[in-house]
């Protein structure tokens, strides 16, 4: 991959800025909906090795935009509530061809998923406990693969000098050595910081003269984000109020949306303590549906889609998949809405120069968020003796120097974790 080329007004060793505002939307829908359904059929290994195949598939292949461009996408859903790989995929959409993009991006990439679930819960996958499978065990492989192709990636392009390379190593030991997702978020805004304090004197202006966000996209932002406080604030208390279990259960997955940092893993105990101590569901029913969500591709949280169509349809008086759906949008809708309603400010104030200098540390600090990711959970849960390490070299080799596509990957690694290194 080639290094940025430094623009006028910086000296050479200063950052690459980035674009200075959101650009116009460029694809179409279909076009949107096309690369966001293969992403949904092949995104195994969790949140992380999704920012991996995101950045293969649009970064890499298609080129919608740079590394830089993706990793401040990526520090802003990190800041946000709610499934961080997700909200990357709404904002990715959005970019390529505006809200409806935005809106089929996030379809496409979270029904493949959606539907397994929903189909494990009406009791058509009867493949048991897979957590031992071959075939899982290779996909675990396939993603060290694709995360680690993904900072080799963005090493290169975003820590080009010895300052925001030992603000990536730095950030990485920090979240090495400690648990949690304010740690993760503490990493960033230093690294914003070491950023703003190297480079502040070295960007004279923004690098590009984008168009500014128009009036109504800050005025449809504002609506958002006024639509998710309201409803956090509002189901509760209707809720309260109501005997129907439909109002009851949008209340806890909404919120159990709404007030999660760190992950899809992260939202298990607040959905374990909002649908099994009111008898929703059993133990035993939640953690086999988590059983199965580590076995499908995309997002983790369509594991709300199994909670709904598990529940007995005698409470709610919908057929089982509806329930599902419901619970399914329930809880994606905060994360919607935030990342909604903060793109564009975001991309107003990533224009400033005093922003790209902080920006510059931010977005290395991004790379050793995914470098720490990279070992745990990543290689903690997929690599358990040599065998592996070789496979995972391979599948590295395969995409970094071969240039593989990453779904052949995936599907090759599922095949020699089933036939060879079970």
């Amino acid at each position: 991959m080639d290094l940025p080329v430094p623009s006028a007004g910086m000296r050479p060793e200063s950052p690459p800025a980035g674009p200075a505002a959101a650009a116009p939307p460029t694809g179409g829908v279909l076009e949107v909906a096309g690369a966001f359904a293969r992403l949904g059929c092949v995104s195994f290994g969790g949140p992380v090795a999704h920012l991996g195949y995101l950045r293969a598939e649009l970064v890499e292949r298609r080129r919608w935009l740079d590394d830089a461009h993706y990793a401040d996408l990526v520090a802003l859903c990190q800041f946000l509530p709610g499934p961080a790989s997700s909200q990357l995929v709404f904002a990715l959409g959005r970019h390529r061809a505006g809200l409806a993009g935005a809106m089929v991006a996030s379809l496409c990439f979270t029904l493949p998923s959606a539907i397994l679930m929903i189909a494990f819960a009406y009791g058509v996958a009867s493949m048991g406990d897979v957590s031992g499978a071959g075939w899982l065990h290779g996909l675990k492989l396939a993603a060290v693969a694709v995360v680690a192709q993904a900072v080799w990636g963005m090493s290169k392009t975003l820590c080009p000098d010895r300052a925001r390379a030992s603000i990536a190593i730095a950030a990485a030991a920090v979240l090495l050595t400690t648990t949690g997702a304010l740690a993760q978020l503490g990493v960033i805004v230093a690294g914003g910081a070491l950023g703003w304090w190297r480079y502040r004197g070295e960007i004279a202006s923004p690098s590009a003269a984008a168009p500014p966000v128009p009036a109504r996209a800050h005025v449809g932002a504002a609506a958002a984000l006024a639509v998710f406080f309201a409803l956090l604030l509002v189901l509760p208390a209707v809720a309260a109020t109501s005997d129907h279990r439909l109002v009851a259960e949008v209340d806890a997955f909404y919120r159990s949306g709404s007030l999660v940092f760190g992950g899809g893993h992260v939202v298990l105990p607040l959905l374990r303590a909002e649908v099994v101590p009111p008898g929703w569901l059993t133990d035993a029913q939640f953690l086999a549906g988590y059983g199965a969500a580590q076995a499908v591709p995309g997002p983790l949280f369509t594991f709300a889609a199994y909670l709904g169509a598990a529940m007995d349809p005698g409470a709610t008086g919908v057929p089982a998949w509806v329930n599902g759906a419901l619970c399914l949008v329930a809880i994606f809708l905060p994360a919607w809405l935030l990342i909604g309603g903060a793109l564009p400010f975001w991309h107003r104030l990533r224009g400033k120069a005093w922003a790209q200098a902080a920006l510059a540390g931010a977005n290395a600090a991004v790379v050793g968020v995914l470098l720490a990711a990279l070992y745990d959970p990543v290689i903690v849960s997929g690599v358990h003796d040599h065998a592996d390490v070789a496979a995972a070299l391979v599948a590295f080799g395969a995409l970094v120097q071969w240039k593989v596509p990453p779904w052949l990957v995936v599907a090759a690694m599922a095949a020699v974790g089933q036939w060879v290194l079970a």
